[in-house]
């Protein structure tokens, strides 16, 4: 696949999860949190052009001067913007509008990347496909909290990536105390930025679960009264489930006195064999704590990721959002890109069945502040020392 075909390829994925929307459902923003889809499908050919076309092709015209304004997304450098929280007051630009700039942008870039295309752009062009591929997978977290918060619980497609949410056999394994050598290591096309630069790092003995914890295992501490024990939680924690009457996971209901759960194909049935998804730090903290347990550390979750199967979830982590030793920033715009979010934030290992093909390592950091579940989060507990 050529550098061309690949682009569109990933373009026409974007539109593709798309594909089952009504109009309407393109502009709504429940929460802050979550984008319009119709706003990630222009912040995404935003990044195109503002990035690659209008610096590198002398010929090119922006679609509409405007849409600087309207789909920058935090970068202080490239100008004024919408505020997060206005995205979902934009019925202008019109969906049709929307495509017709992805359509514009596409052939330029097309164009481009046939005949003028320089070798030297290329780790911002895949830069910018690994974004708008983070993007394919904020927009199945946001569509699904679009849909999931409609009185009417509207299923998204009958088929859907949340077939393939299931877990593995439970058990234990070990990993051995010494020092390891974590980060991105050059064996795969691409990484960010904040998977550099690859150091050592040393580990105690810890033996980590080979499988995520089900709905059935969290219903038990929901029944054991986990959200009303002030002893498992930290702090912040308690303060966020008093504050947000916080009593179950995502998208939980109770209905006749039945657990149903929301589903990109409706509500249906909680599965109880099913893996946990769609919390927050706080509350998996506080069922490591029920469990006598504990999170692992990001580079524990590392080290030992070669000894059990993953990427169904992103799994949260006992580590901070940090710097590793040497890491810097680039210069300009892109130097935003990571950076200048580490802080305040939980780093999450693994991947999800969000997560476009071929997109998932090792070494993926991704990062969230503690309060936040919409996307598909789940749990994986550590034991120390041995189980036996």
């Amino acid at each position: 696949m050529n550098l061309s075909e690949k682009y569109l390829s990933i373009r026409k994925n974007t539109e593709a999860i798309c594909e089952p929307l009504q109009t309407e459902d393109y502009v709504v923003q429940p929460v802050v949190d979550v984008s319009p889809p119709k706003w990630h499908l222009g912040h995404t050919t935003w990044f195109f052009e503002t990035f690659i076309l209008l610096p590198h092709v002398p010929q090119y015209k922006a679609f509409n001067a405007d849409y600087n304004f309207v789909f920058n997304s935090y970068y202080e450098s490239v100008g004024a913007r919408v505020i997060r929280t206005d995205r979902g007051n934009l019925s202008r630009p019109t969906v049709i509008d929307v495509y017709r700039y992805r359509a514009y942008v596409d052939e330029a870039m097309n164009n481009f990347l046939r005949c003028d295309f320089k070798p030297e752009l290329l780790p911002l062009l895949e830069l910018g496909l690994n974004h708008e591929q983070q993007h394919q997978e904020l927009l199945c977290y946001d569509i699904k909290y679009i849909l999931g918060h409609n009185p009417l619980f509207p299923a998204y497609a009958p088929e859907n990536i949340e077939r393939n949410l299931t877990n593995s056999q439970p058990g234990y394994v070990a990993v051995e105390e010494g020092v390891y050598e974590v980060g991105f290591n050059g064996g795969e096309s691409f990484c960010f930025d904040n998977e550099l630069n690859r150091h050592k790092v040393y580990v105690q003995d810890f033996e980590i679960a080979t499988n995520l914890v089900s709905n059935g295992e969290f219903l038990e501490f929901i029944d054991a009264g986990g959200y009303q024990n002030f002893n498992y939680w930290h702090a912040e924690g308690w303060d966020w489930v008093r504050n947000n009457n916080i009593n179950a996971p995502l998208y939980w209901h109770i209905v006749d006195g039945k657990w149903l759960k929301y589903g990109l194909g409706g509500l249906q049935a909680l599965n109880l064999k099913e893996p946990l998804c769609h919390v927050s730090y706080y509350e998996a903290a506080a069922f490591a704590a029920y469990k006598n347990q504990r999170l692992p550390t990001e580079f524990e979750w590392e080290v030992a990721s070669e000894k059990f199967k993953w990427g169904k979830l992103w799994e949260w982590t006992e580590s901070a959002y940090l710097p590793y030793p040497g890491f810097k920033r680039a210069p300009g715009a892109i130097g935003e890109y990571n950076g200048k979010f580490m802080v305040n934030q939980k780093v999450l290992r693994g991947a999800s069945i969000a997560t476009p093909e071929g997109h998932a390592r090792h070494t993926y950091r991704n990062f969230f502040h503690p309060h936040l579940r919409w996307m598909y989060s789940g749990i994986r507990l550590v034991a120390e020392g041995s189980k036996e």
